[in-house]
């Protein structure tokens, strides 16, 4: 009797031990898969030397958000203190390939919180997509195709996510917050060649919303392997414009939006400067104007649309430059099937003009082949699931 007492009290003691653990640790397993159709006419033939307009229609992946799944966790340390974590890896949903080359290509840091803030070490993203990236369409509802032309700006944090780093994100003061992201190299005697940096801040307050941030990385797409520099890959291409290898990119703008009621309106700007492009040349210069809204006809359905005027001055040699113009507009209706489940309906018009007559310049919707002439259209349909 006496061993079947203490045997009871052991287990008791047991499950007593592993609910308390289980109450100061959690792991979350997560995800989205993002699936549909998608039109796009003027495609460019690539198999013949002179292109000529041509259409598609496809089944495509990561329409308005790129596909993912990740694992999230915490652990209460005490006193106002946890350990985060986040791993999280992108696939193309419509051939099941893992995107982005590594095995947590999107995200993966980890980091101590506190009540002042957060400090992360590892793969992750800017303050420019923090801040800026909530203000615009392609960082909120519009997704993919919204982003603005060869995504530069990278306001969705697809074209490419800082190695190495370590930042800090603020807690919320009265509405006020600030961010700060240092992405170091990892080469030796060259501390400067492939690092980023990063700052941002916010105010929220009801329905308003301001954003501002500055990025700055050197040597983009000049190194390879995931621990070669602090950013690896980003945008290679902007239409009308060779392979870019920049000495040093520079992001900054700013944007706020207001809610009320059942629309919400914003205007986001922002500028990216890339030096030495062309070596010996002065910079690519891109100005992105963009203004959105959305509008909620019911809880389950809803009305967006966005359009941004792109004026893009792209250096040449012996001194020279060419300007180019983009006017991208886009609408997008969802509906929501439940919480977590909705099917969407978008298209996206872009019309480039402005380099020397007789010359076409190429329009170039983000995440779509290179239009063969200076219109593009792109019509995308599909449904999303979170989990």
């Amino acid at each position: 009797m006496k061993k079947n007492l203490i045997v009871t009290a052991i287990a008791a003691l047991a499950a007593s031990f592993a609910g308390a653990a289980n109450a100061e640790s959690s792991v979350t397993l997560y995800g989205l898969v993002d699936a549909g159709f998608t039109y796009v006419n003027n495609v460019q033939a690539p198999e013949v030397a002179d292109h000529f307009k041509n259409n598609s229609f496809s089944m495509t992946g990561n329409n308005v958000q790129m596909s993912r799944w990740g694992l999230r966790g915490a652990e209460d340390l005490g006193g106002g203190m946890k350990a985060i974590f986040t791993l999280e890896n992108g696939f193309d949903v419509a051939n099941g390939g893992s995107l982005g080359g590594n095995g947590f290509s999107r995200q993966a840091f980890v980091g101590l919180s506190t009540n002042a803030g957060t400090v992360t070490l590892g793969h992750q993203t800017d303050s420019v997509v923090d801040y800026l990236g909530p203000l615009s369409a392609t960082g909120t509802w519009g997704g993919t195709y919204f982003a603005h032309p060869g995504n530069l700006d990278n306001l969705n944090g697809d074209a490419f996510r800082e190695n190495n780093s370590i930042k800090f994100q603020s807690a919320n003061y009265a509405g006020f917050s600030f961010s700060g992201l240092y992405g170091f190299s990892n080469a030796a005697g060259s501390f400067a060649a492939n690092r980023a940096y990063s700052i941002g801040a916010g105010y929220a307050n009801g329905g308003l919303k301001l954003g501002a941030a500055y990025m700055q990385a050197n040597g983009m797409n000049t190194n390879a392997g995931p621990t070669a520099g602090a950013i690896v890959g980003g945008p290679t291409t902007v239409p009308n414009q060779d392979l870019i290898f920049a000495d040093r990119q520079r992001t900054f703008g700013a944007g706020g939006s207001y809610s009320v009621g059942a629309m919400t309106f914003g205007a986001i700007w922002t500028q990216t400067r890339q030096n030495d492009n062309v070596p010996g040349t002065g910079s690519n210069i891109v100005n992105n104007y963009e203004v959105n809204g959305r509008y909620a006809l019911t809880p389950a359905l809803s009305l967006g649309a966005a359009y941004t005027f792109t004026n893009a001055k792209f250096a040449q040699e012996e001194g020279d430059s060419t300007r180019v113009r983009f006017h991208q507009f886009g609408v997008q209706t969802d509906y929501a099937l439940s919480k977590r489940t909705d099917i969407y309906a978008e298209g996206l018009v872009q019309i480039a003009s402005g380099l020397p007559e007789g010359v076409t310049p190429n329009a170039g919707i983000s995440g779509v082949a290179l239009s063969s002439s200076s219109r593009q259209v792109v019509v995308s349909t599909g449904i999303r699931h979170r989990f």
